[in-house]
């Protein structure tokens, strides 16, 4: 089997994750791992994730659309100012994101581990193209 031809874009990138759940985030770690990525985080908490988002050197973040009860937009807003790439990570899919976030990649829970690494490609890709 033959690799993608964007599939280098994750080696050795690193990818912030803020994710609540413990599970979650370690299958998250696992994955991306798995994919030659380094792990920024990950951040389990809104402010730790915000000050995360605006100091942190990462090229895309994986971003639980609710942290520990608290909506993750601020954060979000965060990345995009930076005009970095983000991917949402939610178990209620894409009509659970709020405009202006809408057109932003989502990967649904529970997601496998070929849908989490074409999206974050795409979400890199579509960023430097």
């Amino acid at each position: 089997m033959s690799a993608e031809p964007n599939e280098d874009v994750l080696k050795g990138a690193r990818v912030l994750v803020v994710e609540d759940e413990a599970a979650i985030s370690m299958l998250l770690e696992d994955m991306l791992d798995d994919f030659g990525c380094e792990i920024v985080g990950p951040a389990a908490r809104l402010s730790t994730a915000l000050e995360m988002a605006q100091k942190e050197t990462f090229v895309v973040a994986i971003l639980d659309v609710n942290v520990a009860g608290e909506p993750i937009y601020p954060v979000a807003e965060a990345i995009v100012q930076r005009g970095l790439p983000l991917v949402f990570s939610t178990g209620y899919g894409g009509a659970g994101i709020r405009e202006p976030f809408r057109d932003r990649p989502v990967v649904q829970k529970p997601f496998s581990q070929a849908d989490l690494k074409r999206t974050l490609i795409s979400a890199i890709s579509a960023a430097r193209g």
